[in-house]
């Protein structure tokens, strides 16, 4: 199984950016434990803080993966544009945020993404990449039924 992970605007600074936050463990540093605690699982791991680089990841990814964990930082309550691309592929995807987006300003409320995707983990810490995992592993075990 192959899932790929990605992460979108100033989410390469985990563990140096606000890490009251996010914390104080480096997206790298999780994506090893994670790694080893699923050892037969492919986890690809993508970042970047441009819009259309994660548009051309996710369209990539989409179609060739198992399932896509998402978490597009910012860029999920202003960019039509992934949302989009989100709703054209056919991989699940999970968006997950590190912190809870509605205890946030008024403006992380809502997400353009949300309603193309399988689910939402919000609020969990790094923790929710790890639920997102386990829930793509239990819709492909449903789907290879």
């Amino acid at each position: 199984m192959k899932i790929h992970i990605i992460n979108g605007p100033n989410l390469n600074l985990l563990g140096r950016r606000e890490p009251e936050k996010y914390g104080y463990t480096s997206f790298d540093d999780f994506l090893v434990r994670l790694r080893a605690l699923y050892p037969d699982i492919i986890f690809d791991y993508y970042q970047s803080n441009i819009e259309g680089e994660i548009i051309n990841e996710i369209q990539k990814a989409g179609f060739t993966s198992d399932g896509i964990i998402l978490n597009p930082g910012g860029y999920t309550h202003t960019s039509v544009s992934i949302a989009d691309a989100v709703a054209s592929v056919k991989s699940a995807v999970i968006e997950v945020h590190i912190t809870n987006i509605r205890a946030r300003e008024d403006f992380r409320h809502k997400s353009l993404i949300s309603r193309y995707c399988t689910g939402t983990i919000t609020g969990l810490g790094l923790d929710g990449y790890r639920l997102a995992a386990e829930a793509l592993i239990n819709i492909n075990k449903k789907s290879n039924k």
